[in-house]
């Protein structure tokens, strides 16, 4: 076991995984069109290669995660703790947060609208087609993203940190394989935390720079603000700062608190539209696109037919989760101690997804419903001006549209400030290599993901684009750094399962009862 109080801060990945930072924004300042040219080349390549790939890690990642939360495993506490420090609530609503960013008003809105004007090719493709726009909306943004983003790998980190009192690194992952030598000035394990640095890094400043722009379109829109590079970048900025004050103040205070006020933001601003919306459709939407899921739920996971429209879609988002993987599980090991395997599993992989497929339901619904009312309303916009046009022209449509609208934006900046102070607070983690990093450094992320960002919004909107994309790219390495846990979790959870007396073998003979 190493001495935590002796681990300092790995200058090792600090300096690589800056590097790599700083040399993409210097390239993409020189000639952006060939950085835009690399990224989409081998972005291609990523999921022509490994995309069936990654289709079968989630899915297995996901039935062995059921397998343990159901089996006599699932009583198995985790963490050594006897008690959770945080509410259920607490603890979902951090767990949402952290991950929904842009995706919680853009693609809620945006996704179920894009499969209704295109059915997906493995039900026909054509157009109209109510349950399959749902149902796929729901795959991407469902149990197989969630479940990859802290279910086993979380419970292997949490059995490596807590139990063997090793550093909160994404190499602890490797632990069980390795021993001792991953930490011990290791090559393969630098790799692995600073390639998972790095598909955080353009993970995170992919939505910055996103709702940066999106937020002033939304402005121009109701305000007529000038949508200017400046309007954008005084958004990132007011978003930092948000974040850095949020990091600052750490887990139990920031982000706990951020992450509350955007569930409860969401929260009203749900029932709300579901009120004054068209309730009966937003239900049949939710109940349709779930049952039809469920029914083609093996086939929807693995289909390999529309090479294009995967890497577009499906792959596209298993990339992006598994890039974003290390860090959530960095976050949610710190957060879950004293859950059990079976809360841990059920809370990620099946509640977190309901409440966001639900969500989905709310706002893509109204949308989806105004379209086949009034054919061209939300679709125009969608396809002249993309995602934050069509948020626009769904609240354009209801009571109180400029409130409803502005409401929207403030839930997603809300949104992508809970992400990016909690992508500072695991990259310090890494760095630090324990669960409590100092707070400066916390910060010292949030202020670089800001100025990052704002360096690349002057560079030009399709940096932005690149550097989200990139993290497709970064997935790969990752992807295989999220393989073990497949058959390391159920390991750990037997030996956990023996140690706290859950289940005995011939070594552990269970006491009789005294007579």
């Amino acid at each position: 076991m190493l001495d935590n109080k002796k681990v300092k801060l790995d200058f090792t990945v600090f300096l690589v995984s800056g590097g790599v930072l700083i040399l993409f924004i210097v390239l993409s300042f020189f000639n952006s069109t060939m950085v835009d040219d690399a990224i989409t080349k081998l972005f291609g390549i990523s999921a022509d290669l490994f995309g069936a790939y990654w289709q079968l890690l989630l899915l297995g990642n996901f039935i062995i995660g059921l397998f343990l939360a159901f089996s006599k495993y699932g009583k198995v506490r985790l963490g050594n703790q006897a008690e959770p420090k945080y509410s259920y609530y607490k603890w979902v609503a951090m767990i949402l947060c952290t991950l929904l960013a842009s995706g919680g008003i853009f693609w809620a809105a945006a996704g179920p609208l894009y499969h209704y004007m295109d059915t997906p090719p493995l039900f026909g493709g054509g157009s109209g087609n109510i349950p399959a726009a749902f149902a796929q909306s729901f795959m991407h943004w469902g149990f197989l993203a969630w479940a990859i983003l802290g279910t086993l790998a979380t419970i292997v980190v949490m059995y490596v940190h807590y139990g063997k009192g090793y550093p909160l690194r994404p190499r602890a992952i490797l632990y069980p394989i390795f021993g001792e030598k991953i930490y011990k000035k290791s090559i393969l394990g630098s790799v692995a935390d600073i390639v998972s640095i790095i598909a955080t890094v353009a993970g995170t400043l992919g939505p910055l720079g996103f709702i940066g722009l999106q937020i002033s379109y939304g402005l121009n829109y109701l305000f007529d603000v000038p949508n200017t590079v400046t309007v954008s970048i005084i958004v990132v900025i007011v978003l930092v700062g948000i974040a850095a004050v949020s990091a600052a103040t750490g887990v139990d205070k920031g982000i706990l608190m951020l992450s509350r006020i955007n569930i409860g933001m969401t929260i009203v601003l749900g029932v709300i539209l579901l009120v004054v919306g068209p309730t009966l459709f937003i239900i049949d939407a939710f109940v349709s696109g779930t049952g039809f899921r469920l029914q083609h739920f093996f086939t929807m996971s693995l289909y390999r037919g529309d090479k294009e429209w995967l890497g577009s879609w499906l792959v596209f988002f298993w990339g992006w989760f598994i890039g974003y993987a290390p860090m959530l599980i960095i976050f949610i090991s710190r957060i879950s101690r004293g859950r059990t395997i079976k809360d841990l599993i059920i809370a990620v992989s099946i509640v977190a997804p309901l409440v966001s497929n639900f969500w989905f339901s709310i706002v893509g619904g109204t949308g989806v419903f105004f379209e086949t009312k009034n054919p061209g309303s939300v679709s125009t916009a969608l396809s002249e001006a993309g995602m934050p046009a069509a948020v626009m022209a769904i609240t354009d449509q209801l009571p109180f549209g400029v409130i409803m609208a502005v409401a929207f934006l403030l839930v997603s900046v809300a949104f992508v400030a809970t992400t990016a102070d909690t992508m500072s607070y695991t990259v310090a983690a890494t760095l630090s290599g324990n669960d409590h990093p100092q707070r400066w450094l916390r910060v010292f992320w949030a202020v670089i993901f800001g100025l990052t960002t704002v360096v690349i919004l002057t560079i030009g909107e399709n940096s932005i684009a690149s550097i989200q994309n990139s993290i497709v790219i970064t997935a790969v390495p990752v992807s295989i750094l999220l393989l073990p846990p497949l058959w390391l979790a159920p390991r750990i959870a037997k030996e956990m399962a023996l140690e706290q007396g859950i289940v005995w073998d011939r070594k552990h003979i269970k006491p009789q009862p005294k007579e």
